[in-house]
């Protein structure tokens, strides 16, 4: 059960480890692309690819014809990544081991929708992944496993989700294996990863310059890092930590570098609507951000 690529990878390892997969749940065709035309997510082209029965149900939670069909497949476990809908109780009793989920931070930090934005934007030396025996609670269930990676000062969210991924097909592969017990979650050290909007993409320059750093690592490619300037909106798609101090927004020089609340943001690369993304040097070139310009 689960639709985005990071469900992927524990989808092939399932399949190329010889479990019996008996239906993969996924996420409706949705619009998309300038065509709004409908498409699939990637674990249903990644699962009709492997030739296996794909359901897609809009929704769960009051449906007991769905519940019926669920408990109908006779399931060992259900493993859960990523989904994008909430299993109701009916549905988290029926497999015999229960519904393992995939989850991609170290329990019980950073519970929640955005687990891997929130570890980057934190400045944490490490994430991971939990393979967590769900319950009616939000990612309170039970720990089965745990596997860390380290996060260094340039990692990005892509950069972690596909190491978190490829980390997560291999640890439910031993869970299911193994089958160890399962350890409570301590509540000492929980946080919580809120769902990202639009609204957390404008970078407000009153921040410090080394967390707005990690919000350009940790919110791109969705929502994204950027700023008004000239009716435009421009995305930040990299930037560095220097000194440098003055009015927030106020541009240092002619090369883009910004005072922040502490210290300043040299913005690296670049990209207007409707065009490609560029390094700072040849933006420049043809859309100048002059010294002491203010930012919005």
């Amino acid at each position: 059960m689960g639709s985005p690529d990071f469900a992927v990878p524990a989808l092939h390892a399932l399949h190329a480890a010889g479990h019996e997969l008996a239906a993969v749940y996924c996420q409706p065709p949705r619009p998309a692309g300038r065509g709004q035309k409908e498409a699939p997510c990637p674990v249903h082209i990644a699962a009709l690819a492997l030739g296996l029965p794909v359901r897609t149900p809009a929704r769960l939670k009051r449906d007991a014809a769905e519940h019926a069909a669920f408990a109908a497949l006779g399931l060992d476990a259900a493993v859960v990544a990523a989904y994008g809908l909430i299993l109701p109780q009916a549905m988290l009793d029926a497999p015999g081991r229960g519904c393992l989920n995939i989850h991609a931070s170290l329990l019980p930090r950073w519970r929640g929708a955005a687990p891997i934005q929130a570890a980057i934007l934190a400045g944490d030396a490490e994430s991971g992944v939990t393979i967590m025996r769900m319950e009616a609670g939000l990612d309170t269930g039970p720990m089965l496993l745990r596997g860390s990676v380290p996060l260094g000062p340039r990692t990005t969210t892509p950069e972690l989700h596909d190491a978190l991924a490829t980390l997560g097909a291999r640890l439910v592969l031993e869970a299911l294996e193994r089958d160890p017990p399962p350890v409570p979650q301590p509540e000492a050290g929980m946080t919580y990863a809120p769902k990202l909007t639009k609204d957390d993409a404008r970078l407000d320059w009153s921040l410090p310059a080394a967390l707005l750093e990690r919000r350009v690592r940790a919110l791109n490619p969705w929502p994204g890092t950027g700023f008004p300037y000239r009716g435009e909106t421009i995305r930040v798609l990299a930037a560095a930590v220097e000194d440098g101090a003055g009015p927030p927004g106020r541009l240092l020089d002619d090369a883009a570098l910004v005072a922040c609340g502490t210290g300043a943001l040299r913005l690296l690369r670049l990209q207007r609507p409707g065009r490609g993304p560029v390094p700072a040097a040849d933006f420049l070139r043809g859309f100048p951000l002059p010294a002491g310009t203010s930012l919005g």
